[in-house]
């Protein structure tokens, strides 16, 4: 079965590469000339553990490859993803115009039936205009050829995007007919052997689903920064409360962690593209709305722990970041909280010593502001006046600490993720100051 992933981004090429590593033959397409250049020879241009050893095992196989046009790909094909950005407006809204691109080349070129899938995230409504987009170039041709369109979002975890392929909790599959479903079928065949739970609904409520569960997510953890905040008003300790509630099978205990507010590329875009939606529609949602807010003033609260702790006294101050990426297992920075934090210290006259295991490259790329960047989280930490736990990589959780209080000129710990022991950075007499703990 042959098939063509256009886009090589982060969802394009996982995507891509899996089908591939479960036989498929797949060819990933994309318009930078480098970029493909590069994948041909197995270089990859993103941070994802296990993804480059899989690309250049499939390459090797001849089930994998890479090429600029779509039109020279498309002959043979039973199934082209549609994997492009869709970035946020100024408005919030998702821009569809790569996805709309994608289909007209699709329209303009195709010369049998194809079925046409939405991997990327897109509104509620955008398979229509797909549709509306490939009928229109195909009647300007003046040609007759049927095909279908399906929406198959993805759950993919930065840092763990080739287990959350291969090993899915869900695959979520909209289709309008009996052959989109067929064809979908096979290509999800191996998953469907291993009893992962594929769910065949229609279009509109597959796109929905991506958003929704996006939106809960972001729901939940901006929920626990909220509780954290009135913890420390109140003298509570988030961490127990999260123990007492995440025991309730109701509940659950993912993604009840509070800290200094989520990032990446799905839960703001998200987001913000399903409360314009809703309003676009004449409908405001209340709940989502008030987690974006929350998130949003979430990311300045590890500078404000810093200017409360010394009362302003900022300027001239050295301040050590450890992590700098929105999560760990990526070199992802896109609305990393880390990005409003420096915006902050640099404001406030504060010097920036920062380490970050995979993502120091790319945040040089982000920010503009005069921040060291260090070999390790040791190096960062000398002669500064705090530590900040942006991101809460492994490397993180057990530092010397009798080396840190030697080398910090001043013993505070900002702990941005709630991972240390405040008893043992104590007893090293070092102070810890955590998000919603005593």
């Amino acid at each position: 079965m042959k098939i063509a992933i256009v886009g090589t981004g982060y969802v394009g090429l996982v995507t891509g590469t899996c089908f591939a590593e479960v036989g498929l033959e797949v060819t990933c397409i994309d318009v930078d000339r480098q970029k493909i250049e590069n994948l041909s020879k197995g270089k990859i241009p993103i941070y994802e553990p296990g993804l480059d050893d899989l690309v250049l095992k499939n390459i090797q196989a001849g089930r994998l490859q890479f090429h600029t046009d779509l039109n020279a790909c498309l002959n043979g094909m039973e199934a082209v993803f549609i994997a492009v950005g869709t970035p946020p407006g100024e408005d919030g809204s998702a821009d569809l115009k790569y996805v709309l691109e994608v289909a007209a080349t699709i329209g303009a070129n195709m010369q049998q039936y194809l079925l046409i899938v939405t991997k990327s995230t897109v509104p509620v409504g955008t398979a229509l205009k797909v549709r509306e987009t490939v009928q229109r170039e195909l009647d300007r041709r003046g040609v007759c050829l049927a095909f279908d369109v399906a929406s198959n979002p993805e759950f993919l975890k930065e840092g763990a995007a080739v287990h959350d392929f291969m090993y899915p909790e869900r695959v979520v599959l909209g289709v309008e007919s009996e052959k989109a479903e067929n064809i979908l079928r096979r290509l999800y065949h191996p998953f469907l052997l291993n009893n992962f739970p594929v769910i065949f609904m229609d279009v509109a409520s597959a796109e929905m689903t991506k958003y929704a569960a996006n939106a809960m997510l972001a729901t939940r953890i901006s929920f626990m920064n909220e509780m954290a905040n009135l913890c420390e008003i109140m003298g509570a300790d988030i961490n127990m409360i999260r123990k007492g509630i995440g025991t309730d099978s109701r509940i659950g205990s993912k993604f009840l962690y509070a800290g200094c507010g989520y990032g990446g590329s799905c839960f703001p875009k998200d987001v913000k593209a399903l409360i314009k939606t809703a309003r676009d529609n004449g409908y405001t949602m209340h709940v989502i709305e008030a987690a974006e807010k929350v998130n949003e003033r979430q990311k300045s609260i590890l500078f404000r722990k810093l200017y409360d702790y010394y009362r302003g006294d900022l300027k001239g101050r050295t301040v050590a970041l450890w992590g700098l990426s929105f999560k760990p297992e990526t070199d992802d920075m896109r609305e990393a909280p880390s990005l409003t934090l420096v915006e902050q210290l640099t404001a406030a006259g504060v010097n920036i010593r920062a380490y970050d295991p995979v993502a120091m490259k790319e945040a040089g790329k982000r920010i503009s502001a005069p921040v060291v960047y260090c070999k390790d989280k040791y190096e960062a930490a000398i002669d500064a006046d705090a530590i900040m736990l942006v991101t809460e990589w492994t490397d993180f959780r057990m530092p010397s600490w009798p080396v840190i209080k030697k080398t910090l000129k001043h013993p505070l710990i900002i702990d941005g993720r709630n991972i240390y022991d405040k008893n043992e950075l104590s007893e090293n007499g070092l102070t810890c100051l955590g998000i919603g703990r005593k």
